[in-house]
């Protein structure tokens, strides 16, 4: 009651500031002093509104919503910079939930001096490409002050950036997971250097080493099956990497660098292929290299996977991000708030997408 009489006086009090300024508007306009009135009202809460400064006692939903949004989307990418190197399929999000391409069916066949009347016609049968994005969604987080005090996003990213890290990383985990097990298997080989410890987790024994022949090799298979050579990519784990870095001879180190691009996570480039590491990619059994689901047990034998591809062949697309909050919680003293997005992938062209696994060493 005390923040609502408070509206009213200022809206009051605001109208007398303005009476001046809409009786001119009422001469020049003709129209009544009461309806320029409200049009000087309306128009300067609005004002108010759009600056984010709002109106004294009177509170604008939504500001904190949208900061925290933007906030999502941005730690989003900053932590998934790979995923730039993708095709989006964004475009085609359909209520933020799911990702539909309409896909026209085969080309009419071609006939040459056609000597046969008349000609058969065939129906076109055109397909759909559809695929659900997942959720993923943060634990609800204790905020003090959200409505009172708009944080920045370095304020944000300071206090809650590990926290929206989290689910960051697990999404993009699951979907590397995914299309890295649709992978066909002509499309896969195997690691040819020297020995090394195992690593990837709970892995022992020995594994054969990332080389740069392992590179040379996965070129050639590119370029027999015409794969575009301009957006090659290489996503390799932090093992890997160091195991590739460490092979490289002196005029190789020197020109993997050139192609480095921090706004992609590209750390140098080698026989076309513009390099990304991470801290894991995916992980494959030792017996029919299936794909170990998230958060699957590891076990002795399992093997890391480097993933290989072109931008055509692989799809990205973010549904929805949204922002949960309950305000004024008495029992936090504060406002409490939870997030979550939506998004998935897949491979769009099988014979762009390859895997590198690791060989059992010796």
């Amino acid at each position: 009651m005390k923040n609502l009489k408070s509206v009213i006086i200022g809206l009051f009090t605001m109208a007398f500031l303005l009476s001046p300024a809409t009786s001119v508007l009422a001469d020049k306009a003709e129209i009544s002093p009461a309806v320029a009135n409200g049009i000087g009202l309306v128009a300067f809460v609005a004002l108010a509104a759009f600056s984010g400064g709002g109106v004294q006692g009177v509170h604008v939903a939504g500001i904190q919503k949208e900061a925290w949004v933007d906030y999502i989307i941005k730690r989003f990418w900053k932590d998934n910079a790979f995923l730039k190197t993708w095709f989006s399929d964004v475009k085609s999000v359909l209520a933020g939930r799911v990702v539909h391409i309409p896909t026209p069916g085969a080309k009419p066949t071609t006939v040459k001096n056609r000597s046969t009347f008349p000609a058969t016609a065939v129906r076109r049968t055109d397909t759909d490409i559809t695929y659900t994005l997942d959720e993923y969604s943060t634990d609800p987080t204790h905020i003090h002050n959200l409505d009172k005090i708009e944080l920045s996003y370095d304020k944000m990213d300071d206090e809650y950036g590990e926290h929206v890290a989290a689910v960051n990383e697990t999404s993009a985990d699951d979907l590397l997971i995914k299309v890295c097990g649709t992978v066909a298997s002509n499309m896969i080989a195997y690691t040819t250097g020297a020995d090394i410890e195992a690593s990837a987790p709970s892995a022992t024994g020995n594994r054969k080493a990332v080389t740069t022949k392992d590179f040379s090799k996965m070129q050639k298979k590119f370029n027999k099956l015409n794969v575009p050579k301009s957006e090659r990519y290489a996503l390799l784990s932090s093992d890997m990497y160091q195991q590739l870095v460490d092979s490289l001879s002196e005029t190789q180190s020197r020109d993997f660098s050139r192609a480095v691009d921090e706004t992609k996570g590209i750390v140098g480039e080698l026989y076309g292929f513009k390099i990304i590491e991470r801290s894991s990619v995916a992980v494959a059994t030792v017996t029919t290299n299936a794909i170990k689901a998230l958060g699957a047990v590891g076990a002795a034998a399992d093997n890391e996977v480097a993933l290989f591809y072109h931008k055509n062949g692989l799809a990205f697309a973010m549904g929805e991000v949204k922002v949960f909050d309950n305000t004024d919680d008495p029992t936090y003293y504060g406002d409490v708030m939870s997030t979550a997005l939506r998004s998935g992938g897949r491979v769009k062209n099988t014979n762009s997408v390859a895997l590198l696994i690791q060989a059992a060493g010796s």
